[in-house]
């Protein structure tokens, strides 16, 4: 592998696959899109189109392929469980968005697959591992600058939502990655989470939710708290501001230079995730790339036990919204393998 590009399968063809179809094809060094696989095959030879891939309507055609190197699943999570198991069988790398899967039972099962296989293959994508500001934001934490680490203030905004949105999924598909960023950034698991809510804003569709306030608590003391805003109407915003016990950092506050003029000051704010982690999938993906070559991931990614324990916390989420009351975290050990 090392004296030849790496050989990607990629199954799932919607915006995000389409989009990761792209980046392949035209940013990522030392790796070529060879198939897309997605039931809609229409939509996999859309994504292929200009590529050089080649469509399949069976995702698990494209696992099992003889010229695929490793996978990129970028399916609705629903899919994922079966996906990346038989992936493992192969023994082929994969990089899966999140979630892992929707659920930490079927979670686990991954976690227990690939340590029964007895090597790393599973890296889910958590991009926010890889943005330059979170990147500074955790060496800030990490070096002691700010003091031990007490609150962390989040926001994660969306202008809308798409049809069929649920309060659910604004845990399952948003608050995920505070989730797996508070872990990160402070090197502490998840014990409990909280859901609260104003009134909803009026271009929240019928039936959702919207705002909503998480509170989440570590095991080391930390209180995170999260407002998840997903029909904000004015763009795509994510905010983290870290507050220590010597010092305070802000990060995502604004998108582009700051401009005064004509009596006004303002920047800009990004339409979709695309603009404000565009870097940062791309540093994902070229990293995965590198490691994948040598047949396995990158190890500072998120693992298969950080998709595993994103998951636990969802499902405390989803428990604290049906019921208003604090919910715990259940984890199991974790694994030696995975430290």
């Amino acid at each position: 592998m090392s004296d030849q590009d790496l050989r990607v399968g990629l199954i799932g063809a919607g915006r995000m696959g389409a989009d990761h179809a792209r980046r392949i094809h035209e940013r990522i060094s030392n790796a070529r899109l060879v198939a897309v696989g997605d039931p809609d095959i229409d939509r996999a030879r859309q994504a292929a189109a200009d590529t050089g891939a080649r469509a399949e309507q069976d995702p698990f055609e494209v696992i099992g392929a003889s010229d695929v190197d490793a996978l990129v699943i970028a399916s609705p999570g629903v899919a994922h469980e079966p996906l990346l198991l038989a992936a493992i069988e192969r023994g082929v790398p994969v990089l899966c968005e999140k979630p892992l899967t929707p659920d930490s039972k079927s979670s686990l099962r991954v976690v227990e697959a690939e340590q029964a296989r007895g090597k790393h293959l599973v890296q889910v994508g958590f991009m926010r591992r890889f943005d330059p500001e979170y990147v500074e934001l955790k060496h800030l934490l990490d070096n002691g600058e700010l003091g031990r680490a007490l609150v962390l203030h989040c926001a994660h905004r969306n202008a809308s939502t798409p049809p069929g949105f649920t309060s659910e999924m604004m845990i399952y598909d948003s608050v995920v990655h505070e989730f797996d960023t508070t872990r990160w950034l402070l090197g502490q698991e998840i014990s409990a989470v909280s859901v609260r809510w104003p009134r909803s804003s009026a271009a929240a569709p019928e039936g959702l939710i919207d705002p909503q306030v998480v509170t989440i608590e570590t095991t080391g003391g930390v209180l995170a708290d999260v407002e998840i805003f997903v029909n904000c109407g004015f763009g795509y915003q994510v905010r983290c501001e870290a507050v220590g016990e010597r010092g305070a950092a802000l990060i995502g506050a604004s998108g582009g230079p700051l401009i005064q003029q004509s009596g006004r000051w303002g920047g800009n704010v990004t339409e979709d995730f695309r603009g404000r982690f565009g870097i940062a999938f791309d540093e994902e993906f070229q990293r995965w790339a590198h490691a994948a070559r040598r047949g396995g991931v990158d190890p500072t990614a998120a693992s298969a036990w950080d998709g595993y324990a994103a998951a636990a916390a969802c499902a405390a989420g989803v428990q604290a919204q049906a019921t208003g009351e604090r919910a715990a975290v259940e984890l199991v050990d974790r694994p030696d393998f995975y430290s």
